[in-house]
């Protein structure tokens, strides 16, 4: 019975077409793709903080290999906006317990002498103890964590861009 499950399971996901997002993401950038990162005068340690997070997305994610420029099919320009630190959530006492950490991340994509530009958004929310200050550590893992999902979104941009082109 377990056996005719699974191969009822996998006749299913062959037949009906399924691929996974990463392929058309891969359709759209290439097996070779080159990064930067344009640094803020302002908050310079963000800016590395985003590089790691999107040169360990584009292996993760995409299934890329990320090479020097003048080896890549697809250069990926970053610019980091500021990050927004919204308070969501009060005490009692009306003292700032929660934030919301938002992060935009301006793209271009680089590819066969065409630009294309990408805004993506991603947001995270951590708590802190009340008539605190946001420490450094936890400013940078709420950078890291909406920046990650700033790339979800940048995925999930070019792997609709990808489907359409399938």
């Amino acid at each position: 019975m377990r056996v005719f499950l699974l191969s009822f399971i996998a006749l299913f996901f062959i037949s009906c077409g399924y691929q996974p997002s990463s392929k058309f993401a891969r359709d759209v950038l290439g097996d070779k793709v080159s990064t930067d990162v344009i640094v803020s005068a302002k908050d310079p340690e963000n800016s590395v903080v985003i590089k790691d997070s999107i040169d360990a997305a584009i292996v993760e994610k995409f299934h890329a290999s990320l090479v020097k420029k003048g080896f890549s099919q697809t250069h990926l320009e970053l610019k980091v906006g500021d990050p927004l630190y919204t308070p969501v959530q009060y005490d009692a006492n009306g003292y700032v317990v929660s934030y919301r950490t938002t992060i935009v991340l301006y793209i271009k994509k680089y590819s066969n002498s065409e630009i294309k530009n990408y805004t993506s958004i991603g947001t995270y929310d951590f708590n802190i103890a009340p008539n605190a200050i946001i420490s450094d550590q936890e400013r940078f893992l709420a950078i890291k964590c909406s920046a990650q999902k700033a790339l979800n979104s940048f995925l999930a941009q070019v792997s609709a861009e990808g489907m359409k082109e399938d």
